[in-house]
């Protein structure tokens, strides 16, 4: 699987373990930089880099690496058709696949060891999504938001009278 992979200074380090390991497993990896230590980079180019990406190549998924990953995931989703989630854990590495059918990692490379972290993105490589009715018609709701803004109906208005 072809994998895109971006950092900015925070998770350059990892990032370079990642990419040996996603090899070393079959997958293809692609470097979405950043490519050099500059302690004054910015993450959103390099998430919206790995999550442009990822919605144009169908099939590929895309990992963004930052101190939390929370910025990094929040950036990601910010491009239309992504589905970004913080994982910090395994169940919610496996979780974000098989009920969001998440198409981006967000992982926190201050927040974990490299092999911790190296795991969180191998489980969430490696989980399909469940293709359950409730999870894809939750998706559904969330795409045709994306597209058009308009609330599903059955949530609490936006504007008070």
């Amino acid at each position: 699987m072809r994998v895109f992979l971006g950092t900015d200074h925070a998770g350059l380090d990892l990032k370079a373990q990642l990419l040996r390991a996603l090899a070393d497993a079959g997958h293809e990896p692609v470097d979405c930089g950043a490519f050099e230590y500059d302690a004054s980079d910015d993450y959103p180019p390099f998430c919206f880099e790995v999550g442009e990406r990822v919605v144009t190549e169908p099939g590929s998924l895309g990992v963004v690496i930052g101190g939390s990953g929370n910025g990094e995931q929040i950036a990601a989703n910010k491009v239309p058709g992504v589905r970004a989630a913080l994982a910090w854990n395994r169940e919610t590495a496996e979780l974000a696949r098989q009920h969001n059918d998440a198409n981006v990692v967000a992982i926190g490379g201050r927040q974990h060891s490299v092999e911790e972290a190296t795991e969180l993105v191998l489980v969430f490589l490696a989980t399909p999504f469940s293709e359950e009715e409730r999870h894809v018609r939750r998706i559904g709701l969330i795409a045709d938001y994306e597209r058009d803004r308009h609330r599903p109906a059955g949530g609490f208005p936006t504007t008070t009278p």
